[in-house]
């Protein structure tokens, strides 16, 4: 399914004060997932939604803080607005970004096509629509590197 949403294209971004520019130049998922695990609901005041990046496609430029979320991923954000820039697993060769779509006028189009941690969901975010949707055991069973929701 992701196959049909991929891309290959130039998107800029920015955060919120426009002091972090972010720029796609290559391949990206041009649709967004969304996640309702604890630790996203906590970064995000609510869900977190994600496209993919090309790590070799994306330059940042700007003051990035970074916080290492797990032992293989970090999260990071302008260190002057505070906006949320990406999601990025840290283990091994780099991985692709995975950017909130916000940052990008380009992706306001963009379908959603996923939504995991979805008996996670507080009652005020759920989702409408015919995209694939997994639970927490669900997700877990497929990804057995992740130890589990935080309570």
């Amino acid at each position: 399914m992701i196959e049909a949403y991929r891309r290959t294209g130039r998107l800029d971004g920015a955060c919120l004060c426009g002091v972090v520019r972010i720029r796609v130049d290559g391949g990206y998922v041009a649709a967004v997932g969304v996640c309702h695990c604890s630790m996203c609901q906590r970064w995000n005041g609510m869900i977190y939604g994600t496209f993919d990046a090309e790590a070799d496609a994306v330059t940042v430029e700007g003051e990035v803080a970074r916080y290492p979320a797990t032992p293989f991923s970090e999260r990071a954000f302008c260190a002057g607005c505070g906006s949320h820039l990406w999601m990025r697993n840290t283990d091994g060769d780099a991985a692709n970004y995975e950017f909130p779509p916000g940052l990008f006028p380009a992706a306001r189009d963009f379908p959603l096509i996923s939504e995991i941690y979805v008996d996670r969901a507080p009652a005020y975010a759920a989702l409408a629509g015919g995209h694939r949707r997994a639970t927490r055991a669900e997700y877990e069973a497929k990804n057995p590197h992740l130890e589990g929701d935080m309570p």
